[in-house]
């Protein structure tokens, strides 16, 4: 039988907020960013583990505050004076010494106008390594607040995201089967949705739990 032909399709990710699952890995994230009036000069630090959820929450934080989404290149393009609104810097790091400087005049156009300023990045501002001691000082001096590890709900619900993201329904009894038997992080969710939804396309079937024993054997194989 010639083997069949598959796509593989973008992934179009949801950033609304009713697609962000709070559980007690990240209940206090979320509140924190529910409040900006409450943070220390206006400013914090979002951090956690890769998959976590920090991009998707600070993206419901920037709809819902009229923020303006930048990383660390556009920065450097940026009109930094003509800001006026609230500022996500997404992948904070890592930063080149160019990026560090438009950085620095960010933090502090922010800081005197008085806009609330959200920075993304996996490590606290303590580990960016930041070349330039200004940048440093101003953000080792931000309020911090981590996404922790995934606990099963969490870890479950982010699996049925990904897979609705994909356009694929699988039962909740598989999707429990699997955080029962994978590595419990955000990285190897994704790795698992990913490979099932390659392993379904490429043999033409819906993802059972045959299916999930055979990809998650190949993914623990050497």
């Amino acid at each position: 039988m010639p083997e069949q032909l598959t796509f593989h399709l973008p992934v179009r990710e949801s950033r609304a907020r009713g697609d962000f699952f709070v559980s007690d890995a990240n209940a206090l994230a979320s509140a924190r960013l529910d409040a900006p009036d409450g943070w220390p000069n206006r400013k914090l630090v979002l951090t956690g583990p890769a998959g976590a959820g920090k991009t998707h929450l600070a993206h419901v934080w920037a709809e819902e505050t009229g923020a303006l989404m930048l990383t660390p290149d556009q920065v450097i393009g940026e009109e930094v004076p003509s800001i006026a609104q609230p500022v996500v810097l997404d992948d904070a790091v890592p930063l080149t010494a160019k990026a560090q400087e438009a950085v620095f005049h960010l933090h502090n156009h922010l800081a005197a106008s008085a806009l609330p300023f959200l920075m993304v990045a996996r490590e606290p501002p303590a580990r960016w390594g930041l070349g330039l001691a200004d940048l440093q000082s101003r953000a080792a001096a931000t309020d911090t607040v981590r996404i922790e590890g995934p606990d099963d709900a969490l870890l479950s619900a982010v699996m049925v995201k990904q897979f609705a993201d994909r356009q694929l329904i699988v039962a909740p009894t598989l999707i429990a089967w699997l955080v029962a038997r994978m590595d419990r992080s955000f990285a190897t969710a994704r790795q698992v949705v990913d490979a099932l939804d390659r392993a379904a396309l490429a043999e033409g079937r819906a993802i059972t739990r045959p299916l999930a024993q055979k990809t998650l054997a190949a993914l623990k194989s050497p």
